[in-house]
C-alpha cells in the first residue's frame, strides 16, 4: 500500500536533529510521495531545498496569513521574490539535459501555499491578510499552479474572496480543512479538494464522520501537517508522515471500504490536483 502525504513541514526546526533519518523511515513505511510545505519566504526556500534532495518529495511555496509582513509594500516585495524563486526553478528545468532529474514548478513546486486567512491568531490585520491572499492567488494563476489554503475562523471571508474577488484558475486544496459543514459545502461547490488530517481521528472531533461522508471520494486527499496534529493514538507527540495511514484508516471506516482503496484513490487525487505525472 502506497500513501501520499499532501502536507508536511520537514522544514520545521523540530526535525533539525534527525530530519534525514525520519524522511528515510517515512519512505520505507510506504509513504512514497510527500509535499513539503512552506509558510513564509524563508521556510519556502527551505522546503524546496529539502524536496530537491528526494525524487519522491515535492514542495509548495507561499506566505501564510500568520507570517505576512505588516505592510503592503513588504508583502509585494516578498511575493515578487517568491515568484523569482519559482521562475528560477522553472528555468533550471528548461535548460537541463536530464529534466527528470531536476526541479521545476510542475515537478517540484506543485502549488502556491500555504496561503489564506487566520482570524484565530490574528484579528487586527484582516485587510492585510486578505490582500496577501488575493495577491498570491493571482501569482498562482500567473504561474498556472493550484493553491493550498489555510483558513481558521475566517470561513465567510475565505469563500467570499474565492467566489467574488479572484478566481483560482487551477483550484487547489483546503489544507487540514476545518470540520465546518458550510465551508466544506462551499469549497466543493468551488471545485476544491478537501484535505483531512489528524483532527478527524480525535475522540472529541464532533463532526468528523459527517464531514468525511459529505466529501466525494474523488475530492479528498490526506495529510499529516507534521510535526503538528499527530493523530490518535499518538496525539500530543511529534507527528511525521508515517502517521498518515491513521487518517486513511479513519476514512475507510466511515466510507465502509478497504484502507487500500482509500490510499489508492487519495494518491490519485493528489497526483491530479498537483499536476504530477
Amino acid at each position: 500500500m502506497e500513501l501520499f502525504d499532501t502536507h508536511a513541514h520537514y522544514n520545521d526546526e523540530k526535525f533539525d536533529i534527525d530530519r534525514d533519518t525520519v524522511i528515510e523511515a517515512v519512505y520505507n513505511s510506504g509513504v512514497t510521495s510527500l509535499v513539503n510545505a512552506g509558510y513564509s519566504l524563508d521556510s519556502s526556500k527551505k522546503a524546496l531545498g529539502i524536496a530537491v534532495r528526494y525524487p519522491w518529495m515535492y514542495a509548495i511555496c507561499g506566505i501564510s496569513p500568520n507570517d505576512i509582513p505588516q505592510n503592503k509594500e513588504e508583502i509585494d516585495k516578498q511575493i515578487e521574490e517568491l515568484k523569482s524563486i519559482i521562475n528560477i526553478v522553472k528555468n533550471v528545468d528548461r535548460t537541463a539535459e536530464k529534466p527528470k532529474e531536476t526541479a521545476n514548478s510542475s515537478r517540484k513546486i506543485v502549488a502556491i501555499g500555504e496561503i489564506g486567512l487566520d482570524y484565530y491568531w490574528n484579528k487586527d490585520n484582516k485587510e492585510l491578510q486578505q490582500y496577501a491572499f488575493i495577491k498570491q492567488i493571482e501569482l498562482a494563476n500567473e504561474l498556472e499552479l493550484p493553491i493550498v489554503i489555510h483558513t481558521r475562523e475566517a470561513v465567510d471571508d475565505t469563500i467570499a474572496i474565492l467566489r467574488n474577488q479572484v478566481n483560482a484558475i487551477k483550484k487547489g486544496i483546503f489544507h487540514c480543512c476545518p470540520l465546518n459543514r458550510e465551508l466544506v459545502k462551499q469549497a466543493l461547490n468551488l471545485d476544491f479538494y478537501i484535505s483531512f488530517a489528524g483532527p478527524v481521528t480525535f475522540k472529541n472531533a464532533k463532526n468528523a464522520d459527517e464531514i468525511i461522508s459529505m466529501v466525494p471520494f474523488d475530492k479528498m486527499v490526506i495529510e499529516t501537517d507534521s510535526p503538528y496534529l499527530a493523530p490518535e493514538p499518538y496525539r500530543g507527540t511529534r507527528n511525521d508522515s508515517r502517521n498518515v495511514r491513521f487518517i486513511a484508516e479513519k476514512i475507510a471506516r466511515v466510507k465502509r471500504m478497504g484502507v487500500e482503496e482509500v490510499a489508492k484513490q487519495t494518491y490519485q487525487n493528489a497526483m491530479k490536483i498537483f499536476g504530477i505525472n
